[in-house]
């Protein structure tokens, strides 16, 4: 047999036992046994030597093709068996969609959490700016600058945790109103703010009342600020959080750091004003304090009173949270009862 069939006749069967095979192994020691260096093909051109010239270019580019077309048969038929292997194994690890998943128990906001964020949404939305203020406060700030010296009777209302003569735990987010009017330039217009935080007072707990709770301070400082615009401003935010159709009514009260000083009611969410048990059968329900800033609360900040004026606002979210939703006792926001926490899922 010459030179030229033996080539072909290698091709033809390594092709053959190329698409024959089943398994990856196999197609790897086929293209080791027939193209290796001691494969068939190598041993058949050494027969070379033997071939008259002329011929020999015509059975080296024979060879080469030999080889290619093994090697592509090798390489297809491998392309086929890992696309089978592929298939086989996605088949074994399907998954049925349709079936029902694990359930996932889901957490949500805490009420407080919620109630703080939604006033705040609103205050954001009137123009005002959100400001943290210091759980460990200066006695300066706490209480000198709002116009409740060292001895005033009104620091007995509010007792509270000392760290050091002059260091202690806030006791109203009314604080931060000292450095903000400090810090703000009236040059670039009125001061807007809300101060959310918890604030500690030295109380006994029980259902209305905790040594540790949450305050909303809100102030506005600007030119001709009036009882006017502190009504109004109250007004929508009552109505957002106890629904459109509540009045408010104002009642004089006494707050060392604003003059006049009023506490808010809001007509009763429960029976429309009619009187219930809820708003003691008044028809009205007492929830927050405000009143227009005191001119020496101005002037220690350096702004001067005949020029500038200011309203001021203090809540307790939880106040607000147990009138909204019929809450009893203010302890049950701090047990982590998720048997409790579960009923206000996304209620803001």
């Amino acid at each position: 047999m010459s030179l030229n069939e033996t080539l072909k006749n290698l091709r033809e069967n390594g092709i053959d036992e190329a698409k024959k095979a089943q398994k990856l192994q196999e197609l790897n020691d086929l293209r080791v046994n027939l193209l290796g260096k001691k494969g068939p093909i190598t041993k058949a051109l050494r027969g070379m030597k033997d071939v008259p010239a002329e011929e020999r270019p015509e059975i080296g580019t024979l060879a080469n093709n030999v080889k290619k077309d093994i090697q592509l048969a090798i390489e297809e038929k491998m392309e086929e068996l890992n696309k089978k292997i592929v298939a086989k194994k996605l088949a074994e690890e399907t998954i049925d969609v349709t079936l029902p998943s694990t359930s996932q128990n889901q957490g949500t906001k805490h009420i407080l959490n919620q109630t703080i964020e939604d006033i705040e949404q609103f205050f954001i939305g009137l123009g005002y700016e959100v400001a943290g203020g210091y759980e460990v406060e200066e006695d300066h700030y706490n209480f000198e600058r709002l116009n409740i010296p060292k001895n005033h009777p009104a620091r007995d209302m509010q007792d509270t945790f000392y760290l050091s003569d002059e260091l202690l735990m806030r006791t109203q987010t009314s604080a931060q109103e000292g450095r903000d009017m400090e810090a703000h330039d009236f040059s670039k217009g009125p001061l807007k703010m809300i101060s959310p935080g918890v604030v500690y007072r030295r109380d006994d707990d029980d259902a209305t009342h905790s040594h540790q709770f949450h305050q909303i301070e809100g102030l506005v400082v600007d030119k001709n600020i009036s009882m006017a615009d502190l009504k109004g401003t109250l007004d929508a935010l009552c109505r957002h959080v106890f629904g459109p159709d509540r009045e408010i009514k104002f009642r004089p009260s006494y707050f060392p750091f604003t003059e006049p000083s009023v506490e808010v009611d809001v007509s009763c969410f429960n029976c429309g004003g009619e009187g219930c048990r809820i708003c003691k059968y008044t028809g009205w329900i007492e929830v927050l304090g405000a009143g227009l800033t005191h001119p020496n609360v101005l002037k220690m900040s350096g702004i001067d009173p005949n020029e500038y004026s200011g309203m001021a606002f203090g809540l307790g979210p939880e106040r607000f949270a147990m009138l909204k939703y019929g809450i009893n006792d203010i302890r049950d926001f701090y047990l982590n009862d998720v048997r409790f926490l579960e009923q206000f899922k996304g209620v803001n």
